[in-house]
C-alpha cells in the first residue's frame, strides 16, 4: 500500500466510524509557546483546555508537523537512522467527550488488523502501570498481555491540568533487527517501533499533585504516517518507502549522482529537508535570521551542503520542489497553489548561500591550516559565524567530514562576549538604541508601531516578523519579513485595522513580568538573552501585546489617525513601511 493510499485509508476508516475529517492546520501554530506545530494535539490544545468548542464529538485528520528546534528537535538524527524526520505527518483520531478507552482501543485494533491486514502476532501493546482498565480491555479484545510501563505511558499538558495514561502499539520488524521490547535497555535499537499512541485524558492534576476526575473524558491519538508506510510496505527504514524512494530518485536525477551505501545519508537528509523547507515556506515562513525563519534557513542550508557532499554545486531544493508537489500535492494543495512563491524564495536563499559558502570555505581552509590538533578553537568557529554567517552546526558538519571537532564551549564563550560588547555599546531608551534617531525624540509612535505590527500579521500572516524600526517624533519606519510587494488592498486593510484601534480609544497598559511569563501571556518578542530578568509588556486591548522599552501613549486616541506613506523593498525578503500619525 502506497504512502498516499495509507493516508486515505486511515481517514476513510475514521469517517466510516463517525469522525469528522478536518484538514491539517498550518505548521505555524496559534500558540506562542511553540515555534512550529510539533504534534497532532497542537491545533486542539484549546479544545482540550475547554477554551474552544470541538469541531465535532469525533474528529480525525492527518496533521503536518515539524520538529527541528527547541526540545522538539529531531534535526541531528535525520539521515543517520530510518525513523527520524524534521517534517512528518501525524495521523490522529479524537474523541471529545464521546468514546473512551474501549472505543479507542477497538478502533485501533480493527484498523490495523482487519482494515490494513497487519499480522496481530507482530503487534505489541503497552499500558501505564496504573491503568488496569486498558490492560483488561486489551486482554479481552486480543488475548494479549500488555507491557506495563510508567513515565513513558503518561501524558500531561503541564505540571497541572488535563492528563492521563497512554497505551501504545508497537510493530515488531522481525528477529533479524536488533533491539529489545519496550521498557528494556535496548528498546531504541529498532526492532520494535511505536506506530500508534492513544492518550486517555481523564484526570485534572491539582497544584498539590493530586488527581481529580475531569468532567469530560477525551481521547487523543497519534500515529506517524512514515512509520505506518514502512510497516505496510515491509521495510524497516522509513526512507525506503515509496514516497522517499521517489524523492531520493529525484535527487539523483537533479545531481546526476548515483545512490550508493556510502552516500545514502546525504540522499536521506536532502529528501527530508525538501519536505520541511517546502511545507514551511508554503505555510508562510520566510527564511531569515530569527525564530522560525532561522530554523528554515538552517534546514535549507544543511540540504544544500549535502548536495555539495555529493559533488553537486548548483541550485538543489528549488529544482526538487516539483517532485515534492508530484508526491504530496494532491493531499496538500497549498504546495501547488504556492509553488511560484516557494520556488522563488528557495532560489533566493540558494543564491545567497552559494556566495556565502564560496567565501566562507576560503576562511575555513585557512583556519584548518592554522590548527594544532584535530579540534578547531571556539574563537575560529565563531569567526566563521560572525564573518560569513556559518551557523555552528554547519561548521561542525563540514569539519566532521574531515575528522575534526569544534570547541563548543569556546564558541559559546565567544558568542557571549560579543553579546556583552553589543549590550555595553548601546544604551537603550524607548526600546531603541540611542542614536538611531538624530532628534533624540522617542515619544510613538511606539504605540502605532505595535498596532502596525499586529495589523500586518493579521493581513499578511503570522510569518511576518519585525526586522527593524526607526522612530522619530514625526514619523515611523518599520521593516518586516515579507517576500513581495504589498497589494493596495492589503495596505488599505492594514491602515483600517490600525485606525480602528485608534478610534476604539483603548488604554495602553504596561506590566512588568519575567520573560517566561511574557511568553505564556502571548507577548510578541524575540526571546533571546537580550532581555533582562524583568521585561515591560505593553497591552493594547485585544489589538496587541508586545515586549517594549516604551514610551507609549496612555490611550490610542492620542495618536489621532494613522497613514502609510510608502511601502517598499529594503532587502531580500524584507519590506519597509513609512508611516505617520496625527
Amino acid at each position: 500500500m502506497k504512502f498516499n493510499d495509507i493516508r486515505k485509508s486511515f481517514l476513510k476508516f475514521m469517517e466510516k466510524n463517525g469522525h469528522k475529517i478536518v484538514p491539517s492546520a498550518s505548521l505555524i501554530p496559534n500558540d506562542p509557546s511553540l515555534m512550529f506545530t510539533v504534534a497532532g494535539v497542537v491545533p486542539f490544545k484549546k479544545v482540550l483546555q475547554g477554551i474552544e468548542a470541538a469541531p465535532a464529538p469525533r474528529v480525525a485528520d492527518s496533521q503536518k508537523c515539524l520538529r527541528a528546534g527547541g526540545k522538539h528537535n529531531d534535526l541531528e538524527d535525520v539521515g543517520h537512522n530510518g525513523r527520524h524526520h524534521t517534517f512528518f505527518e501525524m495521523l490522529g483520531n479524537w474523541s471529545f467527550g464521546d468514546y473512551f478507552k474501549e472505543g479507542s482501543i477497538e478502533l485501533s485494533w480493527e484498523l490495523l488488523t482487519k482494515e490494513l491486514g497487519i499480522d496481530p502476532g507482530r503487534l505489541i501493546v503497552s499500558t501505564h502501570i496504573t491503568d488496569d482498565e486498558s490492560t483488561e480491555i486489551w486482554k479481552k479484545l486480543t488475548g494479549k498481555d500488555a507491557i506495563r510501563l510508567d513515565k513513558d505511558n503518561w501524558w500531561a499538558m503541564g505540571d497541572t491540568g488535563p492528563c492521563g495514561p497512554c497505551t501504545e502499539i508497537f510493530y515488531d520488524h522481525g528477529a533479524d533487527i536488533p533491539g529489545g521490547l519496550p521498557g528494556s535497555a535496548d528498546e531504541d535499537a529498532g526492532r520494535y517501533v511505536e506506530v500508534w499512541n492513544n492518550v486517555f485524558m481523564q484526570y485534572d492534576r491539582q497544584a498539590d499533585g493530586s488527581l481529580a476526575n475531569l468532567p469530560k473524558q477525551n481521547v487523543d491519538t497519534g500515529a506517524g504516517l512514515e512509520r505506518w508506510a514502512a510497516m505496510l510496505q515491509g521495510v524497516h527504514d522509513n526512507y525506503d518507502t515509496d514516497l522517499f524512494v521517489a524523492l531520493r530518485n529525484a535527487v539523483s536525477d537533479v545531481t546526476g549522482v548515483t545512490q550508493t551505501k556510502e552516500n545514502t545519508p546525504a540522499f536521506k537528509i536532502i529528501a527530508d529537508h525538501l519536505r520541511a523547507v517546502g511545507f514551511t515556506i508554503a505555510d508562510g515562513v520566510i527564511p531569515s535570521n530569527v525564530e522560525r525563519g532561522y530554523v528554515v534557513r538552517r534546514i535549507l542550508r544543511r540540504a544544500m551542503r549535502q548536495g555539495q557532499v555529493l559533488g553537486y554545486k548548483g541550485a538543489l531544493l528549488s529544482k526538487l520542489y516539483p517532485a515534492l508537489c508530484d508526491q504530496m500535492g494532491e493531499a496538500y494543495p497549498e504546495l501547488i497553489t504556492q509553488s511560484g512563491r516557494v520556488v522563488e524564495t528557495i532560489q533566493r536563499e540558494e543564491n545567497a548561500f552559494a556566495e556565502m559558502l564560496t567565501n566562507g570555505m576560503k576562511l575555513l581552509e585557512k583556519e584548518i591550516l592554522a590548527m594544532n590538533g584535530n579540534v578547531m578553537s571556539g574563537e575560529a568557529a565563531f569567526k566563521m559565524y560572525d564573518t560569513y554567517g556559518f551557523p555552528l552546526d554547519l561548521t561542525q558538519q563540514i569539519l566532521r567530514e574531515r575528522g575534526i571537532g569544534v570547541d563548543v564551549p569556546g564558541f559559546d564563550a565567544a558568542m557571549a562576549q560579543q553579546k556583552e560588547r553589543s549590550r555595553s555599546s548601546q544604551v537603550f531608551k524607548g526600546g531603541m538604541a540611542e542614536g538611531d534617531d538624530p532628534t533624540g525624540e522617542k515619544i510613538k509612535l511606539h504605540t502605532a508601531t505595535h498596532l502596525l505590527d499586529s495589523a500586518l500579521r493579521k493581513v499578511l500572516g503570522e510569518s511576518v516578523f519585525q526586522k527593524g524600526s526607526n522612530i522619530t517624533v514625526e514619523r515611523l519606519r518599520f521593516d518586516f519579513s515579507f517576500d513581495r510587494k504589498m497589494a493596495l488592498e492589503e495596505i488599505a486593510e492594514v491602515e483600517r485595522l490600525v485606525n480602528d484601534a485608534i478610534k476604539a480609544e483603548v488604554d495602553v497598559v504596561m506590566e512588568e513580568m519575567s520573560v517566561a511569563e511574557a511568553k505564556a501571556a502571548g507577548a510578541i518578542g524575540i526571546f533571546d538573552d537580550k532581555y533582562s530578568e524583568k521585561v515591560k509588556v505593553y497591552t493594547i486591548g485585544d489589538f496587541s501585546k508586545e515586549i517594549c522599552g516604551g514610551p507609549h501613549v496612555g490611550n490610542t486616541r492620542e495618536l489621532g489617525s494613522f497613514k502609510i506613506q510608502k511601502e517598499e523593498s529594503c532587502a531580500a525578503g524584507v519590506r519597509r513601511i513609512k508611516a505617520a500619525v496625527g
